[in-house]
Formats: structure tokens, C-alpha cells, sequence
């Protein structure tokens, strides 16, 4: 293997899903300036809005919308343009 070709900060750091409060670790190069201490270790730490663990694809909890009324309210809007 090649040396000098990762960069410097590559190391372990921790993603928190913000939605659910789910951390694991993984291995990056992204800056942060907060940290957090996972089974006496501290590490790095990232925060994401949405992650594989509350993703409505990946969960297969998707989310209904309700087309009825979208309809009816596209309908009532647009009525004034019909001839």
C-alpha cells in the first residue's frame, strides 16, 4: 500500500441521528468542534438531521399524504379559470 496518500485527519468519528438519537462510528475526514464520549471514548462528532435508522426507506415507515384534499384544493383554486 502506498504511503502518504489518506489524509492526516482521517480518523473515527461519531454520527448522531439528531431525529432518534442513534450514534454509531465510522471512519472520516469531516471537521467538527463538538465531541461526544461513546463507551469511555471520545470521539469527534457529527450531527445529521436523517440517517439509515430514521430514513422513511430504509425504516419503511413512509408517510401517507393525504391526496384527497390536495385534489379538492387544486380544484377550488384553479375553479375561477374553467370556462
Amino acid at each position: 500500500m502506498k504511503s502518504s496518500i489518506h489524509p492526516e485527519n482521517y480518523r473515527l468519528v461519531a454520527f448522531k441521528d439528531m431525529s432518534n438519537d442513534d450514534v454509531f462510528i465510522t471512519k472520516s475526514t469531516a471537521n467538527t468542534k463538538e465531541s461526544i464520549d461513546v463507551d469511555g471514548v471520545e470521539y469527534p462528532l457529527i450531527k445529521l438531521e436523517i440517517s439509515r435508522t430514521s430514513h422513511p426507506y430504509y425504516t419503511g415507515k413512509a408517510k401517507f399524504v393525504d391526496t384527497a384534499g390536495r385534489i379538492d384544493k387544486f380544484k377550488n383554486k384553479y375553479a375561477k379559470f374553467k370556462k
